[in-house]
């Protein structure tokens, strides 16, 4: 079985939540800790790096967390997050990298598996789910054209690489000064295979605070 690593990036200052969304309260625990504890309880997750804004919390999420080996501080954007987290990683004990939105608290036990069995078989994966509704490309104020949704996917994390491969795609992502939309654009701009797996709805990216009482209602059910 490969050695995973996640990362999980929580550096966000919550501009249209209002305030750190990672800590605010779902249910009775905050929005990071859930997220932190379906990876400690994960049995393929050998070590956690959680990146912040705040690097003085290091103590106490250390402490609380048995596989959080490492807490980086948080970059002006979420690519230099990911870069500040992915260089405390040990090569040694991570042939796959996950790296996992501190404010999706939601994601599950199997889709952790899936992401790391496809990450296993093609060196890059990452979990979509379906496009329901019509999309049109506007230009200015008039529609362009229809989009074929069938061709079209919504993105969650975590996204799983081959240490490897991530490094690559972050290290020329920084001699380039390019930054992408998530860390498998940059895997794909390297030339490198990126494979999906099924997603999962519930395992919503927490960003406003309606988001937060949708996810309540999926806690609840």
């Amino acid at each position: 079985m490969s050695k995973v690593t996640t990362i999980i990036v929580a550096a966000g200052e919550g501009k249209r939540f209002g305030f750190s969304k990672q800590f605010a309260l779902l249910g009775r625990k905050s929005v990071l800790d859930r997220c932190l504890e379906i990876f400690e309880a994960h049995k393929k997750v050998a070590a956690i790096v959680l990146v912040l804004k705040d690097v003085g919390l290091k103590n106490k999420y250390i402490k609380r967390y048995k596989k959080v080996v490492a807490v980086a501080k948080g970059g002006k954007r979420r690519q230099d997050s990911v870069l500040s987290g992915f260089r405390q990683v040990d090569p040694k004990k991570a042939e796959i990298v996950l790296v996992h939105d501190g404010v999706r608290s939601l994601v599950s036990e199997s889709l952790i598996d899936r992401v790391i069995e496809a990450t296993q078989r093609a060196g890059a994966a990452i979990p979509v789910i379906p496009v329901e509704d019509t999309i049109k490309l506007v230009e200015g104020d008039e529609v362009s054209r229809t989009l074929d949704r069938d061709q079209l996917v919504r993105v969650q994390t975590p996204q799983g690489f081959s240490y490897p491969i991530l490094k690559a795609a972050l290290d020329k992502a920084k001699e380039e000064n390019f930054y992408g939309t998530d860390e498998a654009s940059l895997a794909k701009k390297i030339g490198k295979k990126v494979v999906v797996v099924r997603g999962d709805r519930k395992n919503i990216k927490i960003t406003t605070p309606e988001d937060l009482k949708i996810a309540e209602a999926f806690l609840e059910d």
